[in-house]
């Protein structure tokens, strides 16, 4: 599997979306916020932010943290005292 990560795309009007969505998977379109989620090959990040900051229409580029963030957690596992102590609402 390639990895891949988001792209967050603000831009100025919604008719530019058409463009945006020939360059990556495009996963959301906000019309009230005017921004765009697109998903791209890791490796291709870099040459796409810079082609997404050269048009015109768009106002900021940034970049999803998702990748990064850790999603292993350590106290997972409920504390064994505490599974079976029941509230009976008495």
């Amino acid at each position: 599997m390639v990895e891949r990560q988001g792209i967050v795309v603000w831009f100025q009007h919604m008719k530019n979306v058409r463009q945006l969505k020939k360059h990556g998977h495009l996963i959301h379109v906000s019309k009230k916020h005017r921004y765009a989620v697109i998903y791209v090959n890791r490796e291709d990040i870099d040459a796409m932010e810079k082609k997404f900051n050269q048009f015109s229409f768009v106002s900021k580029v940034e970049r999803s943290q998702k990748p990064f963030i850790p999603t292993s957690y350590e106290n997972a596992i409920p504390d064994k005292a505490k599974q079976y102590d029941y509230k009976m609402g008495i």
